[in-house]
């Protein structure tokens, strides 16, 4: 349920020449909410994936049971609340 969202492949190679360490988001599984997905809107610009990116690989480097407990209870209340973008 929670890790890096996917991107659709040909997203994910353009992406990868323009943001270095993009394609070491692939090393996990994704999932259906993440941290980029907690402490940031959607993508709007390249520099909002480029903000994304620094969320999933500081998930990546982090990343435990705690942590995606966290995230999901964190997900479960921006929906409850209306937070969501």
């Amino acid at each position: 349920l929670v890790g890096p969202r996917p991107e659709r492949p040909h997203f994910v190679e353009q992406l990868a020449k323009e943001i270095p360490l993009y394609k070491r988001r692939l090393s996990v599984k994704p999932g259906i909410t993440g941290w980029a997905q907690i402490k940031q809107g959607y993508d709007t610009s390249i520099d909002d994936v480029r903000s994304k990116v620094r969320y999933d690989l500081s998930y990546i480097e982090n990343m435990s049971f705690r942590m995606d407990i966290k995230i999901l209870l964190m997900t479960f209340y921006v929906m409850i609340a209306g937070k969501g973008n």
